[in-house]
């Protein structure tokens, strides 16, 4: 059940990122509501992150955290923010994930 929490947490913690690229986008009142969706989603992302070290490695639950993160901002910039996705950029994304899920097995929980 961790591991979900662990997967939502990193959710958020893309949800987070992806609002501050569009706070830097908006202007007027809706930079205040990118901000606002960034507080709410960074301490969702933060709470549940804690409740997932509970039972699960910190090492590991963080890695895993921030490997979310990574690659979830990452798609989410190729897809929504038009950033570039050459293949260097694929290749490591790749890497990336099969890290997290490496992690993932090698854990004892």
């Amino acid at each position: 059940m961790n591991w979900i929490i662990l997967i939502i947490a990193g959710l958020f913690e893309v949800a987070f990122a992806s609002c501050l690229g569009k706070a830097k986008e908006a202007t007027g009142n809706d930079v205040y509501y990118w901000y606002i969706g960034f507080f709410i989603s960074l301490t969702i992302s933060m709470l549940l992150l804690v409740k997932a070290t509970q039972t699960l490695p910190i090492g590991t639950a963080y890695a895993v955290w921030t490997g979310i993160g990574a690659v979830g901002t990452v798609l989410m910039g190729i897809f929504v923010f038009k950033d570039p996705a050459n293949f260097w950029r694929i290749f490591f994304i790749f890497t990336l994930i099969g890290s997290i899920i490496g992690l993932k097995a090698v854990s004892a929980h």
